[in-house]
């Protein structure tokens, strides 16, 4: 039978975090009489997008947080996209934006983060956000780093001086996760698609963070008996045993890799509800910095 203590449970740990927001987000309404909010833009109808979409409302709906959703149809311009963005910077009951990603084509995703209010920008991809995240001084942090940070203190309890591995370059979920490792006293390595002997690499690792975006690309032969493995890619494949089927899967090959190293997080139940448990804290966060009332960061208090 397998042994389920190499499981780092996210969901249990979301869970956690979520029973610390709960109590906040009540005091938030007793305080000033209304819901923290949050403003969910869908563009178009992606089916992965729209189940991420309802994951997000129906825990923040859940957590006395009001959600906002504002649908939109693939047509959509930018230049609409961006008004609606900026009537929902001046709403001064509006705490939190976030708007679903990917977007169409013919609309840019920087100028759609670049017109976010970096005050109402739960997902922390403002560049407001992303240098003061780099300056060591952050505001908002992209929710899956600021999940997988989360789960790795409570899993280590001390990270200064340990190897940190990351395979994948994004704005999203690379470059902010080698900032806030770098910021807990970790030795860093972002590798990348063009990263020459990557393995090698990654065999080196005492924590490796897979987001690279290729499925099960990362097998036993890239991991060390000692590695935390943190895996974020969510990638739909085919169930081989299912025919017609798909099946959710991560950059790690879990069957692969399981029975190598110390921990690793499964595809699903991992760092996704750790990412939306993550988006509750920063909208609540966000709402209470639009009272301009004192937060406490429960994530740093949790860590």
């Amino acid at each position: 039978m397998k042994n389920l203590d190499k499981n780092i449970d996210g969901k249990s740990y979301a869970n956690k975090l979520l029973k610390k927001i709960f109590p906040l987000s009540q005091e938030y309404f007793y305080k000033f009489n209304r819901k923290p909010s949050l403003a969910v833009i869908l563009i178009g109808e992606d089916p992965a997008s729209n189940v991420y979409v309802k994951n997000k409302i129906r825990t923040a709906e859940a957590n006395n947080i009001k959600s906002i959703e504002i649908k939109l149809p693939t047509e959509t311009s930018e230049k609409e996209l961006l008004q609606k963005i900026i009537s929902l910077n001046e709403e001064v009951e509006i705490d939190g934006i976030l708007v679903q990603l990917p977007l169409p084509n013919h609309i840019s995703e920087q100028n759609v983060i670049n017109t976010i209010n970096p005050d109402k920008d739960v997902d922390g991809f403002h560049p407001v956000n992303f240098g003061k995240l780099y300056m060591g001084v952050p505001n908002f942090v992209p929710c899956t780093p600021l999940g997988c940070l989360y789960m790795l203190k409570n899993e280590l309890k001390h990270l200064s001086g340990k190897n940190a591995v990351i395979v994948g370059r994004s704005n999203i979920v690379g470059k902010p996760m080698a900032s806030l490792l770098l910021s807990s006293d970790c030795t860093v390595t972002l590798t990348h698609s063009k990263t020459k002997y990557l393995k090698e690499h990654c065999k080196k690792a005492d924590i490796l963070i897979a987001a690279v975006g290729c499925p099960e690309m990362i097998d036993d032969t890239y991991v060390n008996e000692n590695a935390i493995v943190i895996d974020v890619g969510i990638n739909r494949v085919a169930d081989p045993l299912q025919n017609k089927k798909s099946m959710l899967v991560g950059d790690i090959n879990y069957k692969k890799v399981y029975n190598i190293v110390k921990k690793i997080t499964p595809v699903p139940g991992g760092v996704g509800p750790m990412t939306i448990a993550c988006l509750m804290h920063n909208t609540i966060k966000a709402a209470y910095k639009n009272k301009k009332y004192n937060f406490i960061d429960i994530l740093e208090d949790s860590t």
